[in-house]
């Protein structure tokens, strides 16, 4: 049996084609990188073939088709029908969607209801399974979603301080998001510790970035909340802020609500202090030349996610690793040695030269009380797993 996966970000779509008979076997990885931009990219990895190329992609339905050809163009798989399950990255599921679902047309429009909460995100995960849909009619199509992960977060973690109400009638809670990646690496972590037992900060830093406290596996807090717009400023999101900026913006610069929406999800974050882009490798080259807004944004994304980890390791009571991962925590080297100097105070202690040539997973001080890891994420083969399960 051949899967599918597609894992749909807010601007990149990441693909894969497994093999399952006894186990899973990985036959090749797609990537669209930058929907929408001029610098987009497709990248392709098989066994025997990796290469990159420059693409024009308009958005995610157009990108999907650009993948299955290029599948079939590869010889990955000769005919589309090959293909017997397609499994979903969906971000979004409330609390009515705790487990990965087999996908129909009511579950579909039922998933788009959750899209203002998500709005970066579940358009583009829906748009790609209606995509998926067409062009694999036949196929089983599985939701996975980023909120399950975090199912196991307590009352007094994940409530508001809004009138209990708000929450009995309407759900309004905090979720949290990346759950897949962040179930994936905590996982290869505390095999890495060689233990079962462990309290894991794990940083997915990437265009979005949540940071996940666990305990044992079990997810106990996160910095994303109702919606994947809170916590740590990101590449074009706002993080956390003042709730009455919004008030003051609607009442004394007459914004509307469509407006301010648009500028917390889109024009925010990296790219709103920067006024650059919401690239970190963009930014990186800017700071390069000691440009201030750049060195600023560098410093704020840095700062906030220490401040995340510094108030988790206090909420666990301690932690044994700290665990990055995503675009920019898997290869920014100066935004990990930033973090990790703010967290000195915890006996945590980077080792350079590991931390720059990313030579192992491993990148602290045999005399550090906290072990660094850098773990690429591997979101595909979770989704992978939980499809040819559902």
């Amino acid at each position: 049996m051949k899967i599918l996966v597609i894992n749909s970000g807010s601007s990149s779509i990441k693909a894969a084609v497994f093999e399952f008979k006894k186990d899973l076997k990985e036959l090749a990885k797609v990537m669209i990188d930058g929907i929408g931009l001029k610098r987009c990219k497709l990248s392709f990895k098989s066994e025997n073939k990796n290469m990159g190329l420059p693409v024009s992609v308009k958005n995610h339905e157009a990108g999907v088709k650009i993948i299955t050809d290029y599948l079939m163009k590869n010889r990955i798989i000769k005919k589309l029908s090959e293909i017997e399950t397609v499994g979903h990255r969906v971000v979004h599921g409330g609390e009515k969607y705790t487990n990965s679902i087999r996908l129909d047309a009511k579950i579909i429009k039922d998933l788009e209801t959750f899209s203002p909460l998500a709005p970066l995100h579940n358009p583009a995960n829906i748009e790609s399974i209606k995509t998926c849909k067409k062009l694999l009619p036949k196929a089983k199509q599985v939701a996975v979603f980023d909120t399950a992960f975090h199912q196991t977060i307590p009352p007094h973690a994940y409530l508001y301080g809004l009138p209990y109400k708000l929450y009995e009638d309407h759900k309004i809670r905090r979720y949290g998001f990346h759950g897949t990646s962040h179930k994936f690496v905590v996982e290869q972590t505390i095999k890495a510790l060689k233990t079962k037992k462990a309290k894991i900060i794990s940083c997915h830093i990437g265009n979005g970035i949540s940071i996940t406290a666990s305990i044992n596996g079990k997810s106990v807090d996160t910095s994303m909340g109702f919606t994947p717009l809170e916590g740590v400023m990101m590449g074009t999101r706002c993080g956390s802020i003042d709730p009455a900026i919004i008030l003051h913006l609607q009442e004394n610069m007459k914004m509307k609500p469509s407006q301010i929406n648009t500028m917390l999800n889109n024009q925010s974050g990296l790219l709103g202090i920067s006024e650059i882009s919401r690239d970190m490798r963009d930014i990186y080259a800017k700071t390069l030349k000691q440009d201030k807004k750049a060195l600023l944004a560098i410093e704020m994304l840095s700062y906030q996610i220490a401040k995340y980890c510094g108030a988790f390791a206090t909420a666990m009571q301690g932690i044994e690793a700290l665990t990055f991962t995503g675009g920019i925590g898997e290869n920014a080297f100066y935004v990990r040695e930033k973090i990790c100097n703010y967290l000195n105070f915890l006996g945590l202690k980077i080792n350079k030269k590991k931390n720059e040539e990313k030579t192992s997973a491993e990148i602290s001080e045999k005399k550090s009380k906290v072990k660094v890891f850098v773990i690429p994420t591997n979101e595909e083969k979770l989704i992978a797993l939980e499809a040819v399960k559902s």
